[in-house]
């Protein structure tokens, strides 16, 4: 498989994961797993369905989107991810899918709004979506602008890539990151299970509110905080 092997084989496990956790049908959706030292990730190729995907046909590529190591067309999403990796340094994966809930609510152009402790486990704040595209985006180099269009909304609601680590793209559907590529495809799950809870929250209960501050910071905190208590401590050598 060449130089890149070891990234290849990550990038081919994650993208058979989303498959497997059913958030993706056909060909519609995509990881990626970045080597952010080298300046290079691993994505799927373009068009081709996951029962014929091997970690050999993972094409290699550069954080300006220029193929490195492969014989295949590269995921037509390939310039999202490489403006997200180019500007988030601490991003080791990428994941994109046409999850139903998920992009259910970026067709609505409706933020996911917090609403139990499910979602406050993972994000102290409501799921962004990002506005529809202005036309001089969507008529010039579109999947270049879509990473742009991710990080203005991340720069207008100052929001932190390593707090928040997903997004609906309006009128698109979501993008998941984190520091590896199993991770981006955990928050995709993640997401679509928030999604699909909202929703039917909603529906039981069109008013019900937000959770309260208190409730959110404490379920974050748990997890995430300085004095975070859940789970278990890693064990240090001795």
């Amino acid at each position: 498989m060449g130089t890149y092997s070891s990234l290849k084989q990550t990038a081919f496990e994650a993208n058979m994961q989303i498959n497997e956790l059913g958030l993706v049908l056909f060909t519609f959706g995509n990881v990626s797993a970045a080597d952010q030292d080298k300046g290079v990730f691993a994505i799927k190729p373009s068009g081709v369905p996951y029962n014929d995907l091997a970690p050999e046909k993972m094409v290699i590529v550069d954080f300006d989107a220029n193929v490195v190591e492969g014989d295949l067309r590269p995921s037509s999403d390939t310039k999202t991810h490489a403006v997200l990796y180019k500007h988030w340094p601490e991003v080791g994966g990428i994941a994109h899918t046409h999850s139903s809930y998920a992009t259910a609510w970026a067709q609505s152009l409706k933020d996911i709004p917090i609403l139990g402790t499910t979602h406050a486990d993972h994000l102290a704040v409501d799921v962004p979506c990002a506005p529809p595209m202005a036309n001089e985006m969507i008529e010039g180099n579109y999947e270049h602008q879509t990473g742009f269009q991710i990080l203005n909304l991340f720069k207008e609601r100052n929001l932190s890539y390593k707090e928040v680590e997903m997004i609906l793209v309006g009128n698109h559907a979501p993008f998941t990151w984190g520091e590896s590529a199993e991770k981006a495809v955990y928050n995709s799950a993640v997401l679509e299970q928030i999604a699909e809870m909202a929703y039917l929250s909603l529906q039981i209960n069109p008013n019900v509110s937000r959770m309260k501050n208190t409730l959110i910071q404490k379920h974050y905190d748990r997890k995430h905080g300085k004095d975070a208590y859940y789970g278990q401590k890693s064990l240090k050598p001795k």
